[in-house]
This record gives C-alpha cells, structure tokens and sequence, in this order.
C-alpha cells in the first residue's frame, strides 16, 4: 500500500528526473510487448504515477515513444562522439566511431531494439525519428572522414557513409543471432571490408 510518504516523495522528485525515469520505464514496456500493445496504464503503474501525469509529459503514447527514441539518439551520439576523441589517425577515428557503435547495441539493447524495430512502429513522428537516427549517424562519419581523408571525393565520402550506416544496422543484427562477436570482432570484420577502399581513394 503506497502511504502518503511515498507519495510526497514521488511529488517532490524535480521534474527532468521523473521525466528521465518515466522515459527508462516506457523503454522497458515498449521493448517487451512492442509499441502497439504497450499500454500507457502498464508504464504508469511501473513508474508510480498516475496515467493522466504520463499525459501531462508526452500528450500522447506516440510522444512517449518519440521521447524514447530521442533520448536513445541523444545518447547514441553522445558515444560516439566521445569515442574519437583522441584519435591519432582517420582509420583509428573510424574504428573509434564504429567500436562506440556496437558497444552501445550491446550495453543497451532495449534502446537499440526501439530503433531496429521500425517495421512494427506504425507511428509517422517514431519512423522519421528512426531515420533521423540514421541521418545523424551519417552525417558524423561524413565529418570524420573529411577531416582525415580530404583527398577523397565528397560524394564518395558520402556514399561511404550512408554503406557503413547500413552495414552497421544489418552487422548488429547478426551479431544479435552469434553472441559470440564482440563489439571488438564486429568492428574489424565491418572495418576489413570499408577502410582499403576508402584509404586507397585519400591519395588519387
């Protein structure tokens, strides 16, 4: 039985903290039953709150679920970004890049399976959210790679990056049915398969 205690704890919890934790808890639904049959009185009851506060955040379970995917946007580039810094040569900035990538698939699946599950998502706002994940992840490799391979033709560099987008989606994938990949054996076999070709380029 919840006393009047718990309830002026839950009350008195800053607002961006219990926006965190009812974010972490739609995660956890979302990722067990799906989006469709998660139910917004299921996430409410798990976090402690009332269904009409879950409102009062996100509008709607379609906001619920757009909030989920940004934050797992947010801390996908957050990791990435972090990974490289440092890198003392564009192939080390790449495998960096890459490495960040599959370590956050592996640390956090529920939030990656919100982003590889777009086929089950019926919502227009999840899906572009989804693509812009991918547009993001483009757009930092396409940075990477101008800084450290200006020789190389921009077009080709984009090309090069919207490939590594999806061969790391589809890699991930895999990885999901052997276990026995690493984050570390992933990044070699996806790197033994782009970087020849792109350092080959950077002196034409």
């Amino acid at each position: 039985m919840t006393s009047a205690a718990d309830t002026g704890r839950r009350r008195r919890m800053p607002r961006a903290a219990r926006k965190a934790q009812m974010l972490a808890v739609a995660e956890e639904v979302f990722a067990e039953r799906g989006y469709l049959a998660a139910s917004m009185d299921e996430i409410a009851e798990r976090v402690g709150v009332s269904k009409p506060m879950l409102y009062e955040y996100f509008g709607s379970k379609e906001g619920l679920l757009v909030g989920c995917i940004d934050k797992a946007r947010t801390e996908l580039r957050e990791a990435t970004e972090q990974a490289v810094i440092g890198a003392d040569s564009p192939e080390n900035m790449l495998r960096l890049g890459l490495l960040a990538f599959f370590r956050f698939i592996a640390e956090r699946r529920q939030s990656y399976g919100l982003l590889r599950h777009e086929a089950a998502v019926t919502v227009q706002s999840a899906v572009e959210e989804i693509e812009a994940i991918r547009r993001q992840q483009t757009d930092l490799m396409i940075g990477w790679m101008a800084m450290s391979l200006p020789g190389v033709d921009p077009l080709e560099l984009e090309a090069a990056a919207e490939i590594l987008v999806g061969s790391c989606e589809r890699l991930a994938q895999w990885c999901e049915r052997r276990p026995e990949v690493t984050p570390e054996r992933a990044t070699d076999l996806l790197m033994t398969a782009v970087w020849t070709g792109l350092s080959s380029r950077a002196g034409d």
